[in-house]
């Protein structure tokens, strides 16, 4: 009999983490999520272990990593706070190579540049607004794909559209040179992500994906 497999999630009661914990039991996973306050888990379940604690402290992420077989982050922040990710991307990974774990699954905004890419006119523009409007995160984000580009581990980071909330609607556009539209629900997004697990599809690759 197989192993049921733990999924550690970071940013696990964000808008889009806070649903990949459902969609994670529903397919047989337990899951360890790191949260800043546990009354706002939305789906308590004996298979979901709540750790809290702050994301970039070191004891706290080994506590939430331990023992896992992958881990999603979907940690973020409001637009203009310190960007952080490229420092929470490096420590997880860190502590991945620590435990040897090699499943890394990450999310990212659609604007983020990537070599290649073939992006309409009306995505090129909003690429270059935010890099003008929010430089500072924008340079942090390309330095987090920098970083998870040099890793040895199984990575995909996928890129999202403006984020709905809303119910599953099973119709995911996927392209891997261009935000196919313009909107998604955090409930698809969910889908997808644990879809990614054991798909080869993605592997060190930046989808971008939409409703």
């Amino acid at each position: 009999m197989q192993q049921t497999r733990t999924i550690a999630i970071i940013g696990g009661t964000g808008k889009v983490g806070k649903y990949i914990a459902k969609r994670a039991i529903d397919n047989g996973y337990y899951v360890r999520m790191l949260v800043r306050n546990p009354d706002t888990v939305i789906f308590p379940d004996h298979r979901i272990e709540v750790v809290q604690g702050d994301v970039l402290d070191m004891i706290t992420l080994r506590t939430v990593l331990k023992s896992c077989d992958i881990v999603m982050n979907t940690f973020g922040q409001p637009a203009k706070a310190e960007p952080l990710y490229s420092q929470v991307t490096e420590q997880i990974l860190s502590i991945m190579n620590e435990f040897g774990i090699y499943r890394y699954i990450g999310v990212t905004g659609g604007s983020l540049n990537v070599s290649g890419d073939q992006k309409s006119m009306k995505n090129k523009i909003g690429e270059r607004l935010f890099a003008l409007f929010f430089s500072k995160m924008m340079i942090d984000k390309r330095r987090e794909l920098d970083i998870l580009e040099k890793s040895q581990v199984d990575w995909t980071l996928v890129r999202l559209p403006f984020v709905k909330e809303g119910t599953e609607k099973g119709e995911i556009k996927e392209n891997v040179l261009d935000m196919p539209g313009n909107s998604i629900t955090n409930n698809d997004i969910a889908s997808f992500l644990i879809q990614q697990i054991d798909d080869q599809k993605y592997l060190r690759k930046t989808p971008c994906i939409s409703g």
